[in-house]
């Protein structure tokens, strides 16, 4: 009788720690597909090389029309005689 209780008692620890086991792996793979879905959405957002280089030469070029604009303002200033 001690014995069959003890098989049992193993029995149903075995069937908790499979169960748990079980619960967990299911619970790592929906964690690793979440993870997989948010790198697949972040890479979505990210600026290209290329589209980085086009909106620098942009923004540079932008820059120096206005440069050559206040160089332009500042010798007109200078030679109407404002020192």
């Amino acid at each position: 009788m001690d014995v069959m209780l003890w098989n049992m008692v193993l029995t149903l620890l075995l069937l908790i720690g499979g169960w748990i086991l079980k619960e967990k792996s299911s619970e790592l793979t929906r964690v690793s597909d979440t993870l997989n879905k948010t790198r697949e959405e972040i890479a979505k957002e990210y600026v290209t090389k290329s589209d980085a280089h086009t909106d620098i030469n942009r923004v540079l070029a932008r820059l120096e029309s206005l440069d050559s604009k206040l160089d332009r303002l500042i010798e007109n200033y200078v030679t109407k005689g404002h020192s």
